[in-house]
């Protein structure tokens, strides 16, 4: 939308972080060079992580909503995620952890809740006793597939045309693009 702002040549003005983009005099002038004078778009890598933030707390309340629906009440949004990233593979909890951003803490305490109500088995590893590898149960296959015939209404509202689609598409690359960047940064540095 504010591609479409800007190339109508309406003024769009962000506040981020609670800096305006006059603020920063070298970024605003690099954006008046690359686009029509009057437009200023300053956005910051916090502020990206924020909208990341309310987007995932939004999302985890759209969960609890559905789940509530289905009659569903001995787990929560970051369960079902959890089962979502499970998938129909049987995996470690390392390779868990690769899939989702959770705590190592977290993921053991969700894992327990999810064996406990019976949507995963975890099974001991042939070679090492010590870890284990993770599947889902018809009951978390189940409320897997719930979830994602729920989320077809959503889908529809998001993609309603060929636009839409490809909007989805660019904001899941560059989403994607921040984590390749955000997770080497953490390992590497800059």
């Amino acid at each position: 939308m504010i591609q479409k702002l800007l190339h109508e040549g309406v003024e769009v003005e962000t506040s981020i972080d609670g800096f305006a983009a006059a603020d920063f005099p070298e970024i605003s002038a690099d954006n008046k060079k690359a686009k029509p004078a009057n437009h200023a778009v300053v956005v910051t890598h916090f502020e990206l992580a924020r909208m990341i933030e309310r987007v995932n707390r939004r999302f985890a309340g759209v969960l609890r909503n559905e789940m509530t629906k289905l009659g569903i009440e001995d787990v929560g949004p970051a369960q079902a995620m959890v089962l979502l990233a499970i998938g129909d593979v049987e995996l470690s909890v390392g390779e868990l952890l690769d899939r989702g951003h959770y705590v190592g803490s977290n993921i053991s305490y969700y894992l327990k809740q999810l064996a406990d109500g019976g949507y995963i088995d975890r099974v001991a590893s042939q070679r090492d006793k010590r870890s284990a590898r993770i599947r889902l149960t018809e009951k978390g296959e189940q409320l897997c597939a719930d979830l994602r015939n729920a989320g077809g209404t959503y889908n529809r509202l998001l993609a309603r045309d060929a636009e839409d689609l490809r909007n989805l598409e660019i904001a899941f690359q560059t989403l994607h693009r921040l984590e390749l960047v955000w997770g080497n940064a953490t390992r590497y540095g800059l």
